[in-house]
């Protein structure tokens, strides 16, 4: 029987391309999405296409008062099309980009990001921890901005920087059935996260190339196929580990 996956933010950019190369490794995948339904069902057919099940649901990574009914629509999912109640591999994706030099963040500001990024991603993964075979593993994707920094982004590296401390007592404390938990940290991507920041910026796409040893910004699939590595037994004994995938920036 095939493993699960459930993707945070699965419709678009890096969630997107985790969700296909699962898919690929023989892993079946849930993927959220926010509001585009129609994305999320292309990535569906996608996964489909290369042979596995698949289903998309709709979560608001940032609400955790929305977290309960996503929990009964994820069973009932799990129920109707794998026969089972529990899920293999969580990984949280979803996220929201924000540049805000420190004298700009408002409380508004800080709480939705805060929300987003650490609080929700805590409390689905708490939900999801007893709702997991042994042997399985949570991601939790940060940014290599935990370890360089870029101007704007105080509230969203600190999140993140939780984030990595989480999941070391994650593994710590579910390592006794055999879960694992890791974190991923890509660097400069070309996505459309943060308004398509990069993308739509040669002159600041051209400097973060310039300073990545590979000599470019990254795409998604340079964080897919990790992220599927990490889920396979092949990836079995890397635990509480920190995976920066940049390129090499800033070395």
């Amino acid at each position: 029987m095939a493993k699960i996956a459930l993707v945070t933010g699965g419709s678009r950019g890096l969630g997107k391309d985790m969700a296909i190369e699962l898919s690929k490794k023989g892993i079946d995948v849930i993927l959220t999405y926010l509001t585009n339904k129609e994305e999320a069902e292309k990535v569906v057919a996608l996964i489909e296409q290369n042979g596995q099940k698949a289903a998309a649901l709709s979560l608001d990574a940032g609400n955790v008062k929305t977290f309960d009914a996503f929990m009964e629509q994820v069973s009932q999912m799990l129920h109707k099309k794998w026969n089972t109640d529990k899920i293999d591999f969580l990984i949280n994706n979803a996220g929201v980009g924000a540049t805000l030099p420190i004298e700009q963040v408002t409380e508004e500001d800080f709480d939705r990001l805060m929300s987003i990024h650490y609080k929700g991603v805590y409390f689905l993964t708490q939900k999801f921890l007893s709702r997991m075979n042994d042997n399985g593993g949570v991601l939790f994707i940060s940014s290599g901005t935990t370890r360089f920094c870029v101007p704007g982004y105080s509230v969203y590296s600190s999140l993140k920087s939780a984030i990595e401390t989480l999941a070391k007592y994650v593994a710590k404390e579910y390592g006794q059935r055999g879960i694992r938990a890791n974190v991923v940290a890509p660097g400069a991507i070309e996505t459309d996260f943060n308004n398509a920041a990069i993308r739509n910026n040669p002159q600041m796409k051209g400097f973060l190339a310039s300073q990545t040893a590979l000599g470019r910004v990254g795409k998604a699939d340079d964080i897919g196929s990790i992220v599927a590595f990490l889920c396979t037994d092949e990836a079995y004994w890397i635990n509480g580990q920190r995976i920066e995938a940049s390129g090499g920036m800033f070395l």
